[in-house]
């Protein structure tokens, strides 16, 4: 027998069960257990999860540690309190203390015992008036009473400045505060004696005597006035210390979500 056929036999043999050997060194490998991040499971470690890769999960983990540092920076600045306005309650009252202690001064010294002086043609008069009593003339004869008052205001918008950090309430303090303290020194250090002293008027709308408005003074305009601008702020719902009360809106169901009565 030639050895011809016998060689063709075994290479049609070695061609036939070749297509096997392949197909099951294939099964082998996919049930081996997935490759780590070095290429290979190491022992005793996890498997990543089939729904979720390791790399999303650590993609997932840093989003969510930016997205909180995003929120943390975000509250510290929609979050901080304004400036406190002490500087601005300080300068404002300064300034009209010591425009009403020039003004007076200078009524006593060129009103007192003179005619009344006309301005704005009639609109406004220099005159000189000493008062026991409150602004424009009231409360006469109660002049240690509102000698205390007056200690009691001052000593209270000094204790709320410590949290003043609302412009328009330290602009309407520092004038009421600027006005008390004004007046407070001429019922301390003027005639008749301390706590009864009487305050110095000199200004009169439309009369040279107070018969159409009462004569008043500086300390007098700065009380209205800031007295004014605190009941705005208040009814605008405004704080001393910057914070704004805004009413809630009321919420509106869609006409298509409501209940059947």
């Amino acid at each position: 027998m030639s050895d011809e056929p016998k060689a063709a036999e075994d290479v049609s043999a070695e061609v036939a069960g070749k297509p096997a050997e392949t197909q099951g060194s294939e099964r082998e490998k996919a049930e081996e257990p997935a490759a780590g991040p070095e290429g290979s499971a190491g022992a005793g470690e996890p498997a990543p999860s089939p729904g979720r890769p390791a790399e999303d999960d650590a993609e997932h983990g840093d989003a969510k540690d930016g997205d909180a540092e995003d929120d943390a920076e975000e509250f510290s600045i929609t979050g901080s309190l304004p400036e406190p306005r002490t500087g601005l309650l300080a300068v404002l009252a300064g300034g009209v203390l010591a425009l009403d202690v020039l003004t007076k001064v200078l009524s006593v010294a060129f009103l007192e015992d003179a005619d009344p002086v006309e301005l704005f043609g009639g609109a406004l008069y220099l005159t000189f008036v000493r008062n026991p009593g409150a602004a424009f003339g009231l409360a006469e004869g109660w002049t240690w009473v509102l000698a205390l008052i007056a200690f009691g205001v001052a000593g209270f918008i000094l204790w709320i400045s410590r949290n003043l950090r609302s412009q328009g309430w330290a602009v309407g303090l520092g004038l009421v505060l600027g006005g008390a303290v004004g007046n407070l020194a001429d019922r301390l250090f003027r005639e008749p004696g301390p706590m009864r002293g009487h305050v110095v008027d000199f200004l009169s709308l439309f009369d040279p005597f107070g018969r159409v408005w009462p004569v008043f003074n500086v300390a007098d305009m700065a009380i209205v006035g800031g007295g004014v601008t605190i009941i705005v702020l208040a009814l605008m719902q405004h704080d001393y210390d910057g914070t704004v009360h805004k009413d809630s809106p009321v919420p509106v169901e869609p006409a298509g979500l409501q209940e059947p009565k």
